[in-house]
């Protein structure tokens, strides 16, 4: 077979917060077709206009002209499959989500498989960016790709693993400068992905020995960020007991050159809250029972209702009625100044609050409103109205804008202020994680 980068015509499958930016920076250089089934995000795309606002726009606007004007290299969106076709390189960027019971939902990416191996054809290379478990690329889409295609795996085509590494509103650490973890199925498709890959990583690439590696990377990355929070959210439960402030803890303990300042939280997003599941799934059905990973998970599912139980304890301190009382959630995105609303842990607070007979209102100018309605049956307020008398408020998200919020008018009226993040000031708030 033969590997030629000046050949290389790219697809990314998926658009989301993985995908675009990956298609806009390959744009740059290659010939690349950015697929979507969402016709909506394509038609956005194709006016150069991002609701995720993960793209440089000037640099999205900059690959779309190369294309429009006939140029060699350039980046155009489609969601029909047949504009796949002369794609040689497909690089699956789907979601790799969580169901009801915490197993691995592979839909998406098995359905993407499928959709590459209706347009697969021989010497193509098919590069996943998907979070998985180890051996999920070999044992359960290569399979969907040698059916759908006809063709035989590393006779006729080839496959990659380079592990996403975004950040979702990160604009320091962006794509091109974090490194890139790259893969292939043979060593020679593994130089031309570490090759594809370096050609716009400013930061440089990793060459794992083998697909399997470069997936079980990925997901110990999170589950080591989830198990290390855990920790310092079980302080957080603990230390509430004592009656001290666990950030006061965290900053003595931080003296210590080696001490890791890990912040207790919402444990939400895309990965650290999803990928250990991953994991844990392989790791049983190989027949061991993970235990640290596992009792992380515990503790930082059971973080949103400690917050929400200390918030009706401060209420009766305070000799507020609990039914019908008003409370408001500041945030509900799943980290500050970013509009991703993808498994936030905030919805746990806010239906917690509301089984107690409270009227929750939601404020959160980050977050879309149409996909919070159509994702979580939530309605989120327009605008904040500072008329509007609360006896609970709960700043679950750091968002840039809720730092004008005058939080002394709140307290002087009576109001308990629960500081998830711990960005009020300390005077203001009557307890925080």
């Amino acid at each position: 077979m033969e590997l030629n980068l000046e050949k290389t015509h790219i697809a990314v499958i998926g658009l989301g917060y993985v995908g675009l930016p990956l298609a806009i920076e390959f744009g740059k250089k290659y010939d690349v077709i950015g697929f979507d089934i969402n016709t909506s995000r394509v038609d956005e795309l194709s006016r150069c206009e991002d609701h995720t606002r993960e793209a440089n726009i000037d640099d999205l606007k900059q690959a779309s002209e190369l294309k429009r004007t006939g140029s060699a290299i350039g980046l155009s969106f489609s969601s029909n499959i047949k504009d796949l076709s002369g794609a040689n390189v497909f690089i699956v960027t789907v979601p790799t989500p969580i169901d009801a019971f915490n197993n691995p939902d592979l839909t998406p990416l098995i359905k993407a498989s499928g959709t590459v191996g209706n347009v697969l054809k021989k010497g193509d290379v098919v590069i996943y960016e998907s979070t998985v478990y180890p051996g999920c690329t070999e044992e359960d889409c290569v399979p969907v790709l040698e059916k759908q295609s006809g063709l035989k795996f590393n006779i006729d085509f080839f496959c990659g693993y380079s592990p996403e590494r975004i950040n979702p509103g990160d604009k320091v650490n962006t794509l091109t400068k974090i490194r890139k973890i790259t893969s292939g199925s043979t060593p020679e498709v593994a130089d031309f992905v570490d090759a594809l890959y370096g050609s716009i990583i400013e930061a440089g690439t990793h060459k794992a020995p083998n697909l399997k590696v470069a997936e079980a990377a990925k997901a110990i990355e999170n589950a080591q960020r989830d198990v290390n929070i855990s920790f310092v959210n079980e302080l957080a439960l603990i230390f509430d007991r004592v009656g001290i402030d666990t950030a006061d803890v965290i900053e003595a303990a931080g003296t210590k050159w080696n001490f890791l300042k890990y912040k207790p939280g919402l444990v939400g997003g895309h990965c650290i809250g999803v990928d250990p599941y991953y994991l844990a799934h392989k790791s049983k059905a190989l027949g061991y029972d993970p235990q640290v990973i596992l009792s992380g998970r515990r503790v930082n599912n059971s973080i949103a209702t400690f917050i929400a139980n200390k918030v009706l304890k401060l209420m009766i301190q305070k000799d507020h009625k609990i039914k019908h009382s008003r409370a408001l959630i500041l945030g509900f995105t799943f980290k500050e100044n970013c509009p991703d609303v993808r498994n936030t842990k905030v919805i746990d607070i806010y239906k917690e609050l509301k089984e107690f007979g409270l009227i929750v209102d939601v404020y959160d100018p980050w977050a879309n409103a149409q996909e919070v309605k159509r994702e979580y049956d939530l309605d989120l307020l327009s605008e904040l109205d500072p008329s509007i008398p609360y006896e609970a408020i709960v700043v679950a998200v750091e968002h840039r804008e809720f730092k004008d919020i005058d939080y002394k008018k709140y307290k002087d009226s009576g109001a308990v202020i629960y500081d998830v993040k711990g960005f009020v000031d300390r005077s203001l708030v009557d307890a925080r994680l």
